[in-house]
């Protein structure tokens, strides 16, 4: 995330400092001024006042959350407070008003704190403290390091080398940002001169360009394929939870999109080779590095083989155990025993700025999300919605939702703030259309996300990350974005529906 917050200001930034200032206020009046300008447009026919005001403050957090003037977690935050402090003209009817018994003052404190309670939001906040445990015991660099010695002699070996090194963390890092950019990037980076490939420059070409897009591509597959392997997807089942009604388990998600992922993760180093082949094709330095690098590490040590211990065990409860123990609490259970075992210590989670950013962050984005169904606007939309697609098949409504959603990813810099915004309305037009199988639907926008990523440099984490490296020119990106999205999205529709409708 900062990568990509660097790299946005190093872009934008012109070089006087009185430019950046004018720059800056622009970014920071717009939320406001879009959510006053909304506030200022009549009241659309069936929908109460008071939700028509919510939405616009929402619209003003979401574009915030796109531009990000300030971080998210203080856009999200502003958003709660606001409507919390004007609740009696954006979040309560005028029938709770004018129940004598309705204290105002408390009804909405306790709604703007309510994402704080929220299972998912601590589920991630505990996977951010498993990824902390991979990167203080290096057990994830050793992870990478062993497929990288066996794997890295040829080029396209290595390229899944990178691929499996990315689905191996997958499922106990929720941060792809900070998969890619902890783990993998740094790795990976150092690879490409051992063979005399250059960033920014022709020799790029030799093998770097080929590594960089298979690992930006591993990291967009592996998001889909796990729950857990990315933050939004979190977001999203809990989005799902309080629009639909439908519950997503870990099991679930993993099944409805394995046969996908594992096509995906089993061709696409070999399609990149084809699409975007590199110059060299054999190198014996690779799998020398990655060994003498394991033997500055050394033997397993006592802390990665509790963690590894402690990895499967979640991954044990997350899978089986959830009719006795909440997926959040069986990660809360395994922090405590890493911080009984010494694997981490208290210090490793007060100064975890990235879990505590996101843990606010997500808990804002709850509240605002529920808010919207709340006070109604949620039901309107979907009433409304589903007018537009009357008369049309459910399956070719579903189609048009599903394709709409993936492509309005341009839009977004933010997979959190495409969630955000667009899910909870797409669910509700799907709801209010008679014969759309909703468990299936639910799901295939759920695990579209990851895998939409990889359209633009910048529709993901890792995706600044890997396009900053200097080895992925513009033009290249793009035109690979374009090409893998498309196929992505196509094998959602070809493989993903049909095996879901037949499981679910």
């Amino acid at each position: 995330m900062n990568t990509q917050t660097t790299q946005s200001e190093s872009l934008t930034a012109p070089p006087a400092a009185p430019g950046k200032k004018k720059n800056r206020l622009i970014m920071l009046c717009l939320p406001i001024i879009v959510a006053v300008l909304l506030l200022l447009v009549p009241t659309p026919a069936g929908l109460e006042p008071y939700a028509w005001h919510f939405f616009a403050i929402f619209v003003g957090v979401i574009v915030g959350l796109i531009f990000e003037p300030l971080p998210g977690a203080v856009i999200g935050l502003t958003g709660v407070v606001v409507i919390a402090l004007f609740s009696q003209w954006v979040l309560f009817s005028p029938a709770e008003l004018a129940d004598p018994k309705f204290k105002t003052a408390a009804q909405s404190f306790k709604w703007a704190v309510s994402g704080f309670g929220n299972s998912t939001v601590w589920l991630i906040f505990g996977a951010f403290m498993f990824a902390a445990g991979y990167d203080k015991t290096q057990f994830g660099r050793r992870l990478a390091l062993i497929l990288v010695k066996y794997l890295g002699r040829r080029s396209l070996t290595l390229g899944y080398a990178i691929t499996f090194a990315d689905l191996l963390l997958a499922p106990f890092t929720p941060s792809n940002t900070a998969r890619s950019g902890g783990t993998i990037y740094p790795i990976i980076a150092n690879l490409p001169p051992l063979y005399g490939s250059k960033p920014n420059d022709p020799s790029a070409r030799k093998i770097g360009s080929y590594l960089m897009w298979v690992a930006i591509t591993a990291a967009c597959i592996t998001s889909s394929m796990f729950l857990s392997a990315l933050a939004p997807n979190l977001l999203a089942l809990a989005l799902v939870k309080s629009v639909v009604g439908f519950d997503i388990s870990w099991g679930m998600w993993f099944l409805a999109f394995l046969p996908l992922g594992v096509l995906l993760i089993l061709t696409m180093p070999l399609l990149a080779y084809w699409l975007y082949p590199p110059e060299v094709k054999v190198n014996d330095e690779v799998p020398r590095w990655a060994t003498a690098e394991l033997a500055k590490l050394g033997k397993l040590k006592r802390n990665e083989i509790l963690l590894l211990g402690f990895v499967v065990t979640a991954l044990m409860m997350w899978i089986f155990a959830t009719a006795w123990i909440e997926p959040a609490m069986a990660a809360l259970l395994v922090i405590v025993l890493m911080l009984w075992t010494g694997v981490l210590n208290w210090n490793d989670i007060t100064s975890n700025k990235a879990a505590w950013n996101t843990f606010a962050w997500f808990a804002t984005l709850v509240a605002l999300a529920d808010g919207l169904a709340r006070v109604g606007f949620i039901a309107w939309l979907g009433k409304e919605g589903a007018m537009l697609l009357q008369g049309y098949d459910p399956q070719v409504s579903a189609v048009v939702l599903l394709v709409a959603f993936y492509l309005l990813h341009y839009l977004f810099a933010s997979t959190t703030a495409h969630t955000t915004a667009l899910l909870p309305a797409m669910l509700t037009i799907a709801a209010s259309i008679p014969g759309i199988n909703m468990p299936v639907f639910c799901l295939m926008m759920c695990v579209s996300l990851g895998v939409m990523g990889i359209i633009t440099p910048y529709g993901t984490g890792p995706s600044p990350i890997y396009y900053g490296s200097g080895y992925l020119p513009t033009k290249d990106y793009w035109r690979l974005g374009t090409i893998f999205g498309a196929l992505f999205l196509v094998l959602l529709m070809v493989v993903a529906y049909p095996w879901m409708v037949m499981m679910f």
